[in-house]
């Protein structure tokens, strides 16, 4: 498929994902954070918005249910709280900003409830929040270039740092200075993905496509490739991001 991102770094473009991308996403996905038959997953992104990819096909491959939440519900806090309580749901994916919303709502949780929280970095303080209203609260990260999510990372139930955690199956993530090479521990570098979720690259941008998608310097395979997100991360000395 091919998805226009938001613009928000300036003007939308679109990217070009491959079917194995969304193959593996969906094969990782599935065994961590996991979805299984007997879950129910209330999806509530708007369709043109990339990780409703996992709303839509993810219960699909594992035979698990799945509810569609209109626009006006999911925009409404107590609406979809109220939802979340009549489908019994098991597993909901959003962004922090509607988290807050459910919260602000009233809303005291769901002990049976997984939570996928991505889209925009998940604070210290929503997270505490959530820990406490669930059965688990994962943190999950990855620009649209790399199919969806990237990478997870269960939330423990005492919040002490957020982080990205690592990456999922077949994915590689490099931390590099402007000379591509890796940074020490707790030194800030650029982040780079790598692996089966890469786009082909931008629809009708080739010049941009190779700025973005760099060859990458430590595999031998001269097809492989990594891509630049512009985002700044640390490794922690247990390894996570």
């Amino acid at each position: 498929y091919v998805i226009y991102t938001s613009g928000s770094t300036g003007k939308p473009k679109g990217v070009m994902i491959q079917h194995h991308s969304v193959v593996n996403f969906l094969a990782s996905m599935a065994r961590e954070p996991g979805l299984s038959e007997t879950d129910i997953l209330l999806a509530v992104s708007t369709l043109s918005f990339d990780i409703a990819g996992l709303e839509i096909y993810l219960p699909i491959t594992v035979g698990a249910r799945v509810v569609m939440v209109r626009r006006a519900v999911a925009a409404d806090g107590l609406r979809l709280a109220q939802q979340l309580l009549d489908w019994g749901a098991t597993v909901m994916q959003a962004t922090p900003a509607t988290w807050r919303m459910l919260l602000a709502g009233g809303w005291q949780g769901n002990g049976a409830l997984k939570i996928l929280c991505g889209g925009e970095a998940l604070s210290e303080d929503l997270a505490r929040q959530l820990v406490q209203r669930c059965a688990s609260l994962w943190n999950i990260y990855g620009p649209t270039e790399t199919t969806i999510w990237s990478a997870v990372q269960r939330v423990p139930a005492k919040v002490n740092k957020v982080t990205l955690g690592r990456p999922i199956a077949n994915t590689q993530i490099y931390l590099l200075d402007k000379l591509l090479n890796p940074v020490p521990i707790g030194v800030p570098g650029e982040l780079h993905i790598g692996g089966d979720g890469l786009a082909r690259g931008y629809l009708n941008r080739p010049e941009l496509t190779q700025e973005k998608f760099i060859a990458n310097p430590f595999s031998t395979d001269s097809t492989s490739r990594l891509y630049k997100t512009g985002d700044l991360a640390r490794y922690l000395p247990d390894g996570n991001i």
